[in-house]
């Protein structure tokens, strides 16, 4: 089932047509509420680390593959075989969905700076300005970088001739990279918040005001 479109950005200053500025708030609060929830709420978690597994479980599947080949019997090459089909199904898809919710993300980054443009409303504001909502993106998507870039690294640079196989090691090293990407993909959502959040007209404005009381 298609997902319903994001709320358009604004209309452009000459065919506007709110009857007063409780209506403007109302229809921005409205957009900017759903445009947040689409980018950082939980459909979004659940729908990005679902990626992330799928793609993950596609990489498992690329392991089970080499090491069958590496074997160089006609049993084990047809079951690497077999095992490919399913981690093409499942890599292909994952890399797609990640890279279109990467172009989604732009698009709502660039409709939420249009509707905060009209003019500040606290409310609003506060909530989707809210830092723990990049930290709530930020710390997982951080730690499972880190830990695939060790992983990536440290068998690596541990892999000896003759006890580590290719297979091994691309299976490793590869898998240790699809969590950097994941979680690098994560990282890049939180700090876009971050720097979409300290460049809302009306926060910058709360935040002086704060300053010089």
């Amino acid at each position: 089932m298609p997902r319903p479109p994001l709320p358009p950005p604004p209309p452009a200053p000459d065919i506007r047509a709110w009857p007063d500025r409780e209506a403007m708030l109302t229809d921005r609060a409205r957009a900017m509420e759903e445009l947040g929830r689409r980018w950082l709420g939980a459909p979004a978690a659940v729908g990005f680390w679902l990626y992330g597994v799928l793609l993950a479980v596609g990489w498992g599947c690329v392991g089970v593959a080499l090491q069958s080949f590496e074997g160089g019997m006609f049993p084990e090459m047809v079951i690497g075989g077999v095992f490919l089909v399913p981690a093409i199904g499942a890599i292909v898809p994952a890399v797609i969905l990640l890279w279109l919710g990467v172009k989604r993300d732009r698009t709502i980054r660039e409709r939420l700076r249009a509707w905060a443009e009209l003019g500040p409303d606290p409310a609003v504001d506060a909530r989707l300005c809210a830092p723990a909502r990049s930290l709530g993106w930020l710390l997982p998507s951080f730690v499972l970088a880190a830990v695939g870039l060790w992983t990536s690294l440290g068998y690596a640079a541990t892999a000896r001739p003759g006890s580590t196989t290719y297979a091994d090691a691309t299976y490793f090293i590869g898998f240790g990279c699809v969590m950097w990407v994941v979680g690098l993909l994560g990282s890049v959502k939180a700090v876009g918040h971050y720097r979409w959040a300290v460049r809302v007209p009306g926060r910058r404005r709360s935040v002086s005001h704060a300053g010089q009381g």
